[in-house]
């Protein structure tokens, strides 16, 4: 269960006293770093995790310093959600991602490939570039989240997301600081009463703007093994055969899930819809994983699709056939992207031969 928001804001001052006691016990654990990187896979992968560890720390105290400052500049949070103050934590978050991100990708020799064609919906100068989105993305880990949410809003495409989220991220301070204060929604664990998702969505989604991305992870989940077969299962329980036939033929995506996509586009008829596809950081779902199996010196990829809004089905159930073609693509997108690095190739065009309509 998560802890209530006053047990979480005390974080903060324990954030303080792990960075400063980081720092007088550097020299221990630099070689602790450096002992445990004989026996992990790497090159001074040890070391390397203590970098971005000390980096991260720094960022979450720093982030916390800052959204204090701008809390007190708000007149003691008084207009938190005036559009000057969204403003403000809008680009002190771009560019606290903005170095992780930078900073990940030196440590762990990490490139970001955009595979496909070379441009994305996003880029100034192409039709709908100033349009709002809903962005309909994979779900794979919070690793490619983070690097999606760092595109969505870096220098060359200042989009201000809305994001989805599960309720569990708010255990993460800066997180649970910011995007309480920005229009998002996270998910609660137990949804029973209150208010559903849905409508959630539907308000994030009602007055999006021009430079708005409302972005949405159908799957609602990282996909895995188990889950995969428990999702099949419940549509099986639930009698959506089809949809079933469907899900068991998709590898590595899990079956979408059409209500919230629903609600945002419905209640924001007027955005273009993007599908993006990643890969390359799936894997990383725990502290144990990240330790073991972080990738180093290796591309990650990333595949966007744009669909103007006058091209989005509105009838229910167009939609949801249209949602999972779509998935569908993204599932052949993984599955020739991960043969392609198996083998050192580039992705075949083939990925791409049968887009939906």
């Amino acid at each position: 269960m998560l802890p209530p928001r006053r047990v979480r804001r005390f974080t903060g001052p324990l954030l303080v006293v792990a960075l400063v006691a980081a720092v007088l016990l550097l020299p221990v654990l630099v070689l602790v770093a450096a002992v445990a990187s004989v026996w992990l896979p790497g090159h001074w992968r040890g070391l390397r995790l203590l970098c971005f560890a000390l980096v991260y720390l720094a960022l979450q105290v720093v982030g916390l310093v800052a959204a204090g400052v701008l809390w007190v500049l708000s007149g003691f949070g008084r207009r938190l959600t005036a559009p000057r103050s969204r403003a403000a934590h809008y680009t002190v978050l771009r560019l606290l991602l903005d170095t992780l991100m930078r900073a990940g990708q030196r440590l762990f020799a990490l490139r970001l490939v955009t595979d496909g064609a070379s441009w994305s919906p996003l880029d100034d100068g192409l039709p709908g570039s100033t349009n709002a989105m809903v962005v309909l993305s994979r779900h794979a880990g919070p690793g490619d989240s983070f690097l999606l949410v760092h595109t969505l809003m870096d220098r060359d495409h200042l989009r201000r997301p809305r994001i989805v989220l599960k309720d569990v991220l708010q255990l993460d301070p800066m997180i649970d600081v910011y995007l309480n204060r920005l229009p998002n929604h996270f998910v609660p664990a137990d949804p029973a009463g209150g208010y559903s998702s849905e409508e959630a969505i539907a308000g994030l989604a009602r007055d999006l703007g021009d430079e708005d991305a409302l972005l949405i992870f159908p799957e609602g989940a990282n996909f895995t093994a188990r889950r995969r077969t428990r999702a099949i299962q419940g549509l099986r329980d639930r009698g959506l055969l089809a949809a079933v036939r469907r899900a068991e033929e998709m590898r590595h995506v899990l079956p979408p899930r059409p209500a919230g996509v629903a609600a945002a586009l419905g209640a924001a008829p007027h955005a273009d819809v993007v599908f993006v596809a990643h890969t390359g950081l799936e894997h990383l779902n725990t502290p144990r994983d990240v330790w073991r199996g972080l990738p180093m010196d290796k591309a990650l990829h990333l595949r966007w699709w744009f669909v103007p809004a006058a091209d989005v089905p509105r009838d229910p159930a167009e939609q949801v056939d249209w949602l999972y073609r779509w998935w569908e693509t993204i599932d052949a997108w993984v599955d020739a992207t991960s043969a392609a690095e198996g083998d050192g190739a580039r992705v075949p065009p083939e990925a791409d031969r049968a887009l939906p309509g």
